[in-house]
């Protein structure tokens, strides 16, 4: 590290909640403080949020670490990516629910838009954004004369802590490279606004923030004492990649919360060929971009993760806490080949077939609740060497080891069989969430604490490392097991896995 560093104040604002804590240049995380704000769920399918209490939530808890710490020298912001806020530009209003990532209200917009040969997700901003404008400018009159403001939750992060309206033309509109690339409103080649979408969208570009890099000063935090720089800013995928110091091409993390996310650094200049999904069935990402240069990654998903576990306590009553599943499974040694396939929401990366549903394969008179929780773990570890598999195919890079985080990570069960399972050892993040860090680094960077992202790469020191234990050959033969359980959950409803986006 180079000098004696700042520290960094962190907002990072999750699905269910927003977390402040102040990252040292030492890479430790300190002063945290969280506060809940839950979705709603209007109807099934819709997702929805108040922008306005996530920004009260916001400057609660950011105040709360700054009196904690007694000061920072730069700000960073990690957040959950492409949900969908918008504003008046002249109140900081905003004029519509905001609405969350998982929001499956586009789909129909998403399939007719395939017909034309524009292939968008509904998870994406793109089309969130076209159902708020039709909602509240449906002539789009506010919106070209650049009254309105879009913005995914960074955007609106720094805009509250800019000051917002009451800061006048120090308020700031801004989105980083990671997130802007999310929001299927950008050119991959040049990662700018992509004018010719736009157009057919319906999308007038006035009301789009100013793509900034992952890492450098953007503008000052009005809202907060001292006014510290925001210096920051990143998804919190690629936040949590950065954060367990994936910074170096080949590295790899995965985030096991309620559903999964592998992340793989590709490096910088070429970015990976196509902008949809490659034939593994991962996405090209932006890792992040630092003076004006991208670093690339892929990414592969897991949609059920977690969720498997909070299924197995909250629906089927098999456990009282989430915790217990670790002691549970631990009363078996192996599943008495019960093999259970984590598809309650589909399956996503490799195969991507959203009418998939979990399965469970194999059960005896003998299966018991041990049996059936090892099980659940066991799945979830074989869709980690899935999207392991399908990352190092699209990537042409291997993996020689994965770094984990999330709420799983902390499962004695569940991490031992996922290295079993990818057959390479797993390290654990000496944070449990990683997004938080990875945000502090990159401001760190642009604050002088650390000289290069290669030199983050360095910082990154395990909690633990689990190494495999079973052979090559007793793997090949339990990942075949596995595959042929995978396919007994496929297309169970038919229907459901024809539409891919």
């Amino acid at each position: 590290m180079s000098g004696n560093g700042g520290s960094v104040l962190v907002i990072d604002v999750g699905t269910s909640g927003v977390r402040a804590a102040v990252v040292r240049p030492d890479a430790s995380v300190e002063h945290v403080h969280h506060a809940p704000i839950l979705p709603d769920s209007p109807a099934p399918g819709l997702v929805e949020f108040d922008a306005t209490v996530m920004a009260d939530a916001v400057l609660a808890v950011a105040n709360a670490a700054l009196h904690d710490s007694g000061g920072v020298e730069a700000v960073g912001i990690a957040n959950q990516r492409a949900s969908t806020i918008v504003w008046e530009r002249a109140t900081g209003t905003p004029l519509a629910p905001g609405i969350g990532w998982q929001d499956l209200r586009t789909v129909g917009t998403c399939l007719v838009l395939q017909a034309e040969g524009i292939r968008l997700a509904p998870n994406a901003s793109a089309t969130k954004l076209m159902a708020i404008l039709d909602a509240v400018d449906p002539d789009r009159r506010r919106a070209e004369a650049g009254e309105l403001c879009f913005g995914t939750v960074d955007s609106w992060v720094a805009w509250t802590l800019s000051g917002g309206a009451s800061a006048g033309t120090d308020a700031l509109h801004v989105t980083d490279a990671t997130n802007a690339a999310v929001t299927a409103l950008v050119d991959p080649s040049t990662i700018d606004w992509d004018r010719p979408l736009l157009e057919r969208l319906g999308i007038p570009s006035a009301v789009l923030p100013r793509i900034v890099d992952s890492s450098g000063a953007v503008g000052a935090c009005h809202a907060l004492p001292g006014a510290p720089p925001i210096c920051g800013i990143a998804g919190d995928q690629q936040a949590s990649l950065v954060g367990q110091g994936c910074t170096r091409p080949g590295l790899a993390k995965a985030t096991f919360g309620t559903g999964g996310m592998l992340d793989q650094c590709t490096g910088s200049g070429q970015r990976p060929v196509g902008s949809g999904q490659g034939v593994h069935g991962t996405f090209p990402i932006v890792a992040f971009r630092i003076d004006g240069t991208a670093t690339w990654g892929v990414e592969a998903v897991m949609l059920s993760a977690g969720s498997c576990v909070e299924w197995l306590r909250d629906d089927l009553g098999i456990l009282t806490s989430a915790a217990e599943s670790a002691r549970i499974a631990a009363e078996c040694t192996t599943t008495g080949d019960v093999w259970f396939v984590p598809a309650l929401l589909g399956l996503g990366t490799p195969v991507w077939d959203f009418g998939a549903r979990g399965a469970l394969v194999g059960l005896t008179r003998g299966s018991g609740r041990p049996e059936l929780v090892r099980a659940v773990l066991e799945g979830v570890a074989h869709r980690g060497a899935d999207l392991v598999q399908a990352a190092e195919g699209d990537s042409g890079l291997p993996i020689h080891t994965l770094r984990v985080d999330g709420g799983m990570s902390d499962n004695e069960v569940f991490v031992t069989a996922l290295a079993d399972a990818i057959g390479r050892p797993v390290e654990i993040s000496p944070v449990l969430e990683a997004t938080t860090l990875g945000s502090g680094l990159l401001a760190g960077l642009a604050i002088g604490n650390y000289r290069s992202a290669d030199e983050i790469a360095e910082i990154f020191s395990p909690r633990r490392v689990i190494e495999p234990r079973t052979d090559d050959a007793t793997r090949s033969h339990l990942r075949e097991r596995w595959l042929a359980a995978r396919s007994k959950a496929e297309a169970t409803i038919p229907e459901l896995s024809g539409i891919s986006f």
